[in-house]
């Protein structure tokens, strides 16, 4: 399989950094943007310049994504030369108070970007200051300024989304999941949506090996998921060498051991519940990343399969079941149970790591890196890349 990966993302990248990343939530729970958070691992520690906008370039080329960078002097430097491709750049309130910095803020604006302003300051800021901020990060109970749109972010958990939707709040930066599903007591019981149904019926067939014939008879029952299935496969994001042009072909270009990917790609992002739109970018992320962090070993099954657990590790809150219960209806490799129901096995340590990356915790990050004898370089190029993937599949 090609790999598309722009050159830029092709190597170690800002060794002194971890990356994390969240979505931005809007009231519909549709995906704004994506906030990419530089945090630095040594007080001094730099970035440089060239590298990371070079990345950034090819992470997200027509840019209009959301920028964090934690520190003084990393923000300082990103303000003084920011990406060529117009983002939001999220600047803390005294920050963008100290008259020191009011040149280079004033200047992003002509380039084409704006300002998340964090938190509130003091005092109001200069007109060509304030003007670059329509959106301001506050917490639930404090008033924004007029006209501006608030947003509150490092918000976990489904509730805690609803209650600061609730509280005034026009965006949200976080994550709705906040530890594995667990049905409340007494809760009815619950079966896979019947538009999923059908994916589940198709990989059990897979699984099981049977003909292409009755494969296809199954797809057909509903269109809308073969047409979207065909278009995973021809997305830049995975790279075919060839454009697959039906389901019969597919199988004959991938064999049955790796249509399972696809299988697990679609149904992780096939529900049409809307609520469900922040687990499934977060799903597709988990997987192209631990795909990613699994790109040095040779095994491809071990690779694909490893990819599969990153999907299907939010599978519980998609589905409103616990794994235990929920992987005995849907295959899954012995290897990918393991992780997601006993908490063992190979796959666990990366998995780990991938959610340290998304809680931006530097803490959990050094630990769980250390344990797999992985540098923050590679772990940043990982991430950068399975954030272009996802780009192209979306």
């Amino acid at each position: 399989m090609p790999d598309n990966t722009p050159d830029a993302l092709d190597h170690a990248l800002l060794p002194g950094i971890a990356l994390g990343y969240a979505p931005v939530i809007d009231r519909q729970r549709a995906i704004a943007a994506t906030r990419l958070t530089l945090v630095p691992l040594r007080a001094d520690a730099r970035a440089d310049q060239a590298e990371l906008l070079g990345a950034l370039a090819a992470t997200w080329p027509k840019g209009g994504e959301v920028i964090s960078a934690q520190g003084e002097a990393l923000l300082a430097a990103l303000l003084e030369q920011p990406p060529a491709q117009p983002v939001q750049i999220e600047v803390p309130a005294f920050f963008a108070a100290d008259p020191a910095h009011a040149d280079a803020i004033t200047a992003l604006k002509a380039g084409g970007h704006s300002g998340l302003l964090k938190g509130l300051p003091n005092a109001p800021l200069p007109a060509p200051v304030a003007s670059l901020f329509k959106q301001v990060v506050l917490e639930p109970g404090q008033a924004g300024p007029a006209g501006v749109t608030v947003v509150h972010a490092g918000v976990r958990g489904a509730e805690a989304i609803d209650a600061s939707f609730k509280a005034g709040a026009e965006l949200v930066i976080g994550w709705p999941m906040d530890g594995g599903f667990e049905p409340l007591p007494g809760a009815p019981k619950t079966e896979v949506a019947a538009d999923l149904q059908v994916i589940v019926e198709l990989m059990s067939r897979v699984d099981e090996g049977e003909d292409v014939e009755r494969l296809e008879q199954t797809l057909k029952r509903d269109p809308s998921l073969a047409f979207k299935l065909l278009r995973y496969m021809n997305s830049a994001a995975f790279g075919l060498p060839v454009e697959v042009s039906s389901f019969r072909h597919a199988i004959m270009l991938l064999g049955y051991a790796r249509l399972k990917r696809w299988l697990a790609l679609l149904l992780t992002t096939a529900s049409k519940d809307h609520s469900m739109r922040p687990i499934m970018f977060g799903a597709v992320r988990r997987g192209l990343l631990m795909e990613e962090l699994a790109a040095s070993i040779e095994d491809r099954e071990q690779r694909d399969e490893m990819f599969i657990c990153g999907l299907f590790s939010l599978l519980d809150h998609m589905l409103k079941s616990p794994f235990e219960k929920l992987l005995q209806s849907i295959p899954v490799p012995e290897r990918v149970r393991q992780a997601l129901v006993d908490g063992t096995g190979p796959f666990l340590p990366y998995l780990e790591l991938v959610k340290a990356v998304e809680s931006e915790s530097v803490f959990d990050y050094r630990e769980r890196a250390d344990a797999l004898m992985l540098g923050a370089g590679e772990i940043n190029a990982c991430v950068l890349r399975a954030l272009h993937k996802a780009a192209q599949l979306e």
